[in-house]
């Protein structure tokens, strides 16, 4: 059985707390084998038999939604995906210092050339912006709350939902499972 990511929205933030053990249960419940989750913030690792990664955001999308009682937008992500993701380096010219954080959003579908372009004109001298696919690659130059950009604005400019990790949570779980594939 193929090895999938979901990356959740919603998931014990603004409010709405879900225990590790609730949602490992609850896709557990959708027949998912080997069902793990990393850190609380609603990213799960698990087994299906199906081979289709978008019939497989809507059926977790769906159960959530009736099972929490508030829409979680879901991404998903095979193992290949998950590693070309943490491998990629959308900046490598920027001038970085340690204090900058990378984050990564994950996006259904790529968005058109329109969309891209307002996108990418958000871009400033303290926040780098950066799509390719299905994900954006967010370069944080300042502390994440003194950003003029949120996860709310880049929703809105998109015109689709996303959910944003920092890039270490990609790394670690690319370095656990890509190793396994």
């Amino acid at each position: 059985m193929p090895k999938y990511f979901a990356f959740l929205r919603a998931i014990n933030v603004g409010g709405h707390l879900v225990k590790m053990d609730r949602l490992r249960a609850l896709f557990e419940d959708l027949g998912f084998a080997n069902v793990e989750t990393f850190i609380a913030s609603g990213n799960v690792i698990f087994d299906a038999s199906s081979r289709s990664a978008s019939a497989l955001e809507k059926k977790v999308a769906a159960h959530l939604e009736q099972s929490l009682g508030y829409p979680v937008a879901t991404f998903i992500r095979t193992v290949s995906e998950l590693a070309a993701i943490a491998a990629y380096n959308p900046f490598p010219k920027s001038r970085k210092n340690e204090t900058d954080r990378l984050y990564i959003g994950l996006l259904a579908a790529s968005p058109s050339d329109e969309v891209r372009k307002k996108f990418l004109a958000l871009s400033t001298k303290l926040d780098e912006l950066y799509l390719n696919g299905r994900e954006l690659y967010w370069l944080c130059h300042t502390p994440f709350a003194d950003s003029p950009l949120s996860g709310t604005l880049l929703e809105k400019t998109l015109g689709a939902a996303t959910t944003l990790r920092n890039v270490n949570t990609f790394n670690r779980l690319a370095a656990k499972y890509s190793q396994r594939a």
